[in-house]
């Protein structure tokens, strides 16, 4: 049957070519949006700035970070020795679960649900492997762990931006000086992003590139960022101008405005390390599909990525973000709870800090998720009327349909393609 594989080869990776870039354009339209949506929603930049913010970082976290060598199955969802003697079935599976990924999120992202692009193309995955070859072949322990990270997730980034804007309450905002105690207090906050967003880059980012930092390397190096950060930010603050004299309103304005120059930061370091660590999510299958057929139906535990696929998968995450990314950016921003710079930054900082304690842990995670966890802690802060409930139950619903929307086109799209080629 390898045959196939041999006579169809170029035609196969340029299917899995197009699909790998419609699930790029995907991650973008829907992703991102979340990375960015907390900076535009709360108007610390605008929608153009936040395009053109994560078109160079997510474009340099993809392209630099996005790693050398991606494994050919990602996250050992499934068990290769299963295809070692039907590898055709392996490509036709990556096919199908790219245009299936692709169309559940561009579907998704047309209707402003922000959901996980790495549940979708494992929903993909496991559909066709279960379906299509065997139900063992799946490794269902990871499943459970993956269904389990839906609570997990947005209760630990809810938990910790509830606990960093209340903070910010008490020793700024519900204070008899807000403005100089904002002189006083945010270079900490600023130091504790750069610590958190440095930490994010160090473990998730360069470790792709070849840099490989020991985990106290890793520390200090986020340590040196944190000090420099938090003496920039008192340089930086020191240096605005702003009357102490004025009334409470005008000085919280003030102090929205110092939280605002800290959100683009944070917003950078959150696209960086989203190109690098989701473009994966693309281009891993893309990856494999162009190694089996390569080297003619042989399935190695690694797949060398070939020179055209991270430039593919970090333009279409681009593309995506400019084309289409507008309306996940407005129910992350603008829809769930109002958000000003400072609940901004909270929930932000919280979503980059349980990215890191995830990727110390092993916890399969999405960034989504993540993210409209610490949005909600933000918005509890303020008390339950503070939140669109609507807005979050279809958030929730539109989380736990993901894996079985992207499992059940899978399945369908698998049993085309073998039909076509076979």
């Amino acid at each position: 049957m390898v045959d196939v594989l041999v006579t169809n080869g170029p035609m196969l990776i340029g299917i899995a070519a197009a699909f790998g870039f419609l699930m790029a354009w995907g991650i973008g339209a829907n992703d991102v949006a979340n990375a960015m949506g907390t900076s535009v929603g709360s108007n610390a930049i605008t929608i153009k700035q936040a395009i053109i913010i994560a078109m160079i970082f997510e474009f340099a976290g993809a392209f630099l970070a996005g790693g050398e060598v991606t494994s050919t199955i990602r996250n050992g969802i499934i068990d290769a020795a299963y295809f070692t003697d039907v590898p055709e079935y392996l490509v036709f599976g990556m096919i199908g679960s790219l245009l299936a990924a692709g169309i559940w999120l561009v579907v998704a992202s047309a209707l402003g649900w922000p959901v996980s692009t790495t549940h979708s193309i494992i929903g993909a995955i496991i559909g066709f492997a279960a379906v299509g070859v065997s139900a063992d072949s799946v490794e269902w322990g990871k499943v459970v762990g993956i269904v389990g990270s839906w609570v997990i997730t947005p209760a630990i980034s809810g938990f910790i931006a509830f606990t960093i804007f209340q903070s910010v309450q008490k020793l700024i905002f519900n204070t008899d000086d807000p403005l100089a105690n904002a002189k006083r207090y945010v270079p900490f906050y600023m130091a504790l992003a750069g610590f958190v967003m440095s930490l994010v880059t160090v473990t998730k980012g360069l470790k792709h590139v070849g840099l490989h930092f020991s985990t106290l390397e890793a520390y200090m190096l986020a340590g040196a960022v944190a000090f420099s950060v938090g003496m920039f930010g008192k340089v930086a603050i020191a240096r605005l101008k702003m009357s102490d004299k004025a009334d409470r309103q005008t000085q919280f304005g003030n102090v929205e405005k110092v939280f605002a120059i800290l959100m683009v930061v944070t917003a950078c370091c959150m696209a960086f390390a989203h190109g690098s660590n989701d473009v994966a999510n693309a281009i891993g299958p893309l990856a494999a599909v162009v190694s089996v057929v390569n080297s003619g139906g042989e399935i190695g535990s690694k797949a060398v990525l070939e020179w055209w696929i991270l430039p593919l998968g970090a333009v279409g995450i681009v593309l995506g973000l400019a084309i289409f990314g507008q309306r996940v950016m407005q129910t992350i921003g603008k829809n769930i709870t109002h958000l000003t710079p400072s609940r901004g930054f909270a929930a932000e900082l919280a979503a980059a800090s349980t990215v890191v304690i995830a990727s110390g842990t092993g916890l399969p995670i999405s960034t989504t998720q993540t993210l409209v966890g610490a949005v909600l802690g933000v918005g509890m802060a303020r008390g339950i009327a503070a939140i669109n409930i609507g807005v979050v139950r279809n958030i929730v619903v539109s989380w736990v349909v993901t894996l079985p929307a992207g499992a059940g086109l899978s399945i369908v799209f698998f049993y085309m393609i073998k039909g076509i080629f076979s």
